[in-house]
């Protein structure tokens, strides 16, 4: 099965840049463009402050300085995601701490989180994987409960709904969007932190510009790097934050037949933990396998010419290499004597039962037929 290119860009992006480049400001700070998509994005998700950055790592920066962690603080995480998760708690001197997840959809589980929270726990970064929704509502009772900051990482989640209709990235105190190439729309890279709360802005809107209090002039008013936006990046996002819905509406239907066309195949003797439609937007469609072999299934799905990929990680990040050696130069810190503790479901998943298929707007029924035509001949010679 061929891939679709799975990307929107055209003419709209390129009168964008056009505009843009004619302006002749493609900086931020004096420009237009980073401030109209931040209001745009804000309105969108009903959140007083859109943070616009350079990338969804970088959002993920601010979310951590937003927390405001001490040296050798703790933020519970996901062992199943993007390093970039994880990347700002070290640069942050944060301990990563991860909790084991739902085996059902790879979510952190707020069981486990709960069990892991300690005197120097400082925040949780939950991930929406895949596009699912996390059970965020469990997890900010348990961070309001203990006094901590609730973090969204929602790269994968664009307009994914929670319970009641809201979306992702609205439940904790901090929400961040990615717009990296392969996300539901792009820039290229870019990204973006929610919030409603005014100091938490403050904070991020500061340490993504250097420190600067511009209405105070060259004012260093704390330590910042430069995160800012181009303009280029926001025009090309604002086009593309207009295509969105019909992106997520078109990932949705497509997910749906093939959810209902996989539920007939249980009975051809398929074990499929099918994922759960509400709310989701897909950035992949998962599948996790309770019995296991998915390794097998996707490799004979990849032979069959469908893009399958067995596990998402070579390794859940609590066992990555990157944990036996330094950090910054030949210091270990802040890891000395750190060991991230076993992830059973999170090592599972990855090992043997978490298979995932790329989707993006332009599938059609006619994919999802053969999709399901493949997964069948297998079920029929295992």
């Amino acid at each position: 099965m061929a891939e679709p290119a799975g990307r929107t860009l055209g003419d709209e992006e390129v009168a964008a840049l056009d505009r843009v480049i004619r302006s002749g400001m493609l900086n931020s700070v004096w420009g237009t463009e980073a401030r109209a998509l931040e209001r745009e994005v804000a309105e969108l998700y009903g959140s007083r402050h859109a943070i616009s950055c350079a990338s969804g790592t970088a959002a993920l920066h601010l979310s951590v300085v937003a927390a405001a962690p001490d040296p050798g603080d703790e933020i519970i995480t996901t062992p199943i995601t993007d390093f970039g998760t994880v990347a700002p708690i070290l640069a942050q001197n944060a301990v990563p701490v991860f909790a084991d997840v739902d085996p059902a959809d790879g979510n952190l589980d707020p069981d486990a989180v709960a069990a892991l929270i300690g005197p120097r726990t400082r925040a949780i970064m939950v991930v929406h994987l895949f596009g699912a929704p996390a059970k965020v509502e469990e997890l900010r009772r348990l961070a309001d409960r203990h006094g901590l900051t609730l973090i969204e990482d929602c790269a994968q989640a664009w307009l994914t709904e929670l319970p009641g209709g809201r979306y992702a990235g609205t439940a904790g105190h901090v929400g961040t969007l990615s717009l990296q190439q392969w996300k539901h729309i792009t820039c290229g890279d870019g990204g973006l932190a929610l919030t409603d709360d005014d100091e938490l802005a403050r904070r991020m809107r500061l340490f993504a510009d250097k420190g600067w209090d511009r209405a105070a002039g060259r004012s260093h008013e704390s330590l910042g790097l430069n995160y800012r936006m181009t303009e280029l990046q926001a025009a090309v996002a604002r086009a593309q934050l207009a295509k969105l819905p019909g992106v997520v509406a078109s990932r949705r239907r497509t997910a749906g037949e093939l959810v209902e066309a996989l539920r007939g195949l249980k009975a051809e003797g398929v074990e499929l933990g099918l994922p759960r439609p509400a709310g989701h937007a897909w950035w992949l469609f998962p599948l996790v396998l309770p019995g296991g072999g998915a390794p097998e299934l996707a490799a004979r799905l990849s032979a069959a010419g469908i893009p399958a990929r067995a596990g998402y990680l070579k390794e859940p990040l609590n066992r990555a290499p990157l944990w036996d050696g330094p950090v910054y130069g030949s210091s270990r810190y802040p890891l000395e004597g750190y060991r991230p503790a076993p992830c059973p479901e999170a090592e599972r998943l990855v090992a043997a039962t978490l298979l995932t298929l790329d989707w993006n707007e332009h599938y059609t029924s006619e994919h999802v037929k053969a999709i399901t035509e493949a997964i069948a001949s297998h079920s029929a010679h295992p």
